[in-house]
């Protein structure tokens, strides 16, 4: 298991494999209003069942058998019946995580039970569904002779196949939307840390599909890329936008602090992480700071391909990391945003083996000079190098410096700034 696999494994074991059923910011409310008819009308042996990968076909109609047998996503709700999911719920002063909405809503496909077909159940976890949208109305239809993917979508199906899509999909659990978060309190009663990044994500769960001459004829193909590029850009969109709603100062004194650097607290007080070019952004030592993992590769990706654009961004960035008070934190997330939505080309443009290179190479250089020197921007960084590794071709031959890299990032409660530079620099010359 390489070092990705690691991290990730490591990840998908903590949070349970949530993706979860809200669509709100993926799909047209035609879809939302679409019956989930559940995991059972796909798994028959004449459908997405079959115990091997057919021939012939264009698709592999083994996709059930690979998602219970290989994905965590089936094991989400189980994971609720775990004597640790049960310690969280009753430190939340919930009778049962199995039952709870704020636990069902990001492992299972909880929709309202006006929209539950009679083979429904919350039981079967993140299913197909969950990811593809309700089947009611494409459920016949795409399995005849004549269908088109196309006409699939028109009748409801979700196009995962295009990254933005995607992107909103997972990140509707694995960040958030504006009717559920992952809040302080909820780690606080042992919920694991949120992280996602969605090139290694999607990497690392088993495939059910094969991206063959017909898938591409049919739906086209991601370049890695662009889907690490889109999650990047995707993740710092949905924080802003969550930054805007009440999620993120719901009342009281203190705002949601789950929108915080949790390591700028969460350390040992013997253990300095403060930095100097933290100091550059007028940022005091001591001070709670927003999350920034995904601005600080916005701005690497700025940096080594629009580099007239970086001073522009830096300073929104430093803006929002300086704001404090609620209307403070809601125009400067503001302004990022109107930014980022400037540069939707970035999803979507083609990319050179140079320009791959240079941003490669930026990440690494933001990592050997402390401005990703918080773990969750380090985790972010390393990821990102490996992911553009994969779609350069020489992943392989950059293994021991990618293992380096992991090392030093592979425990955030031992992580120090320091020692994640040092190996940075170790390694500089090899990417």
């Amino acid at each position: 298991m390489n070092g990705r696999s690691r991290i990730i494994h490591s990840l998908l074991c903590a949070l349970a494999a949530g993706l979860a059923m809200s669509l709100a910011t993926a799909a047209e409310p035609r879809v939302l209003d679409a019956r989930h008819m559940g995991v059972a009308t796909c798994a028959a042996s004449m459908c997405h069942g079959k115990a091997a990968p057919q021939s012939g076909r264009n698709v592999a109609l083994n996709e059930y058998r690979t998602w219970l047998q290989h994905d965590r996503h089936a094991q989400a709700y189980r994971t609720l019946e775990l004597p640790e999911s049960q310690r969280i719920a009753a430190n939340l002063g919930l009778a049962n995580a199995a039952t709870a909405k704020i636990c069902l809503d990001c492992h299972a496909d909880n929709v309202p039970a006006s929209q539950r077909g009679p083979k429904f159940q919350l039981s079967d976890g993140v299913g197909c569904e969950a990811c593809h949208g309700g089947a009611e109305k494409w459920l016949e239809s795409h399995a005849a002779a004549s269908a088109t993917h196309k006409g699939n979508v028109a009748r409801g199906l979700l196009p995962t196949e295009h990254p933005q899509v995607r992107a909103q999909v997972c990140l509707s659990c694995h960040l958030g939307t504006k009717d559920r978060l992952a809040t302080h309190a909820i780690m606080g009663a042992g919920h694991p840390r949120l992280s996602f990044e969605l090139e290694a994500f999607t990497a690392n769960q088993p495939s059910h599909y094969t991206v063959d001459e017909d898938y591409v004829e049919r739906k086209g193909s991601i370049e890695g890329v662009n889907l690490w590029v889109t999650g990047q850009v995707e993740s710092a969109r949905r924080t802003l936008e969550l930054l805007q709603t009440d999620l993120f100062h719901p009342g009281g004194l203190f705002p949601e602090l789950a929108f915080y650097d949790c390591h700028s607290c969460h350390h040992p007080m013997d253990e300095i992480r403060w930095n100097a070019q933290r100091a550059e952004l007028e940022i005091q030592p001591g001070t709670v700071r927003l999350q920034a993992q995904h601005y600080v590769v916005l701005q690497a990706l700025t940096e080594a391909l629009e580099p007239a654009a970086l001073p522009e961004l830096t300073g929104l960035v430093n803006a929002l990391i300086r704001s404090s008070e609620k209307d403070q934190v809601r125009a400067a997330a503001r302004s990022l945003q109107e930014w980022i939505a400037r540069r939707d080309v970035l999803s979507r443009r083609q990319y050179s083996r140079n320009e791959v290179l240079a941003v490669r190479r930026m990440l690494i250089n933001y990592a050997t000079s402390d401005r990703a020197g918080d773990y969750a921007s380090a985790e972010q960084v390393v990821l990102g190098v490996e992911s553009l590794s994969y779609s350069l071709g020489d992943r392989d031959s950059k293994n021991a410096a990618l293992d380096a890299l992991y090392n030093a990032v592979k425990n955030d409660t031992e992580f120090s700034p320091q020692q994640f530079a040092t190996a940075a620099r170790n390694v500089q010359r090899q990417f």
